[in-house]
């Protein structure tokens, strides 16, 4: 099993605004307030929340195939 990666690049799909974020271990992000044009940002759907829709890196839960928030 590899190391999970906790680093990612948030990039808002209305400005193009990219910033580096740590993501949360122990649940998921349902939203995030783009800090260039203050956009909220909500997962697409399918996706369990806005690193998997919108990160460089999809988040821990679903890096460790535990699904999302360990579900």
């Amino acid at each position: 099993m590899s190391a999970i990666i906790l680093d990612s690049i948030l990039t808002c799909p209305h400005c193009g605004f990219a910033k580096h974020e740590i993501m949360p271990t122990d649940s998921c992000q349902f939203f995030y307030e783009c800090s260039q044009c203050n956009s909220l940002l909500r997962p697409k759907q399918g996706d369990c929340c806005v690193f998997c829709s919108f990160g460089s890196v999809k988040c821990p839960p679903i890096q460790d195939q535990r699904g999302c928030c360990g579900g």
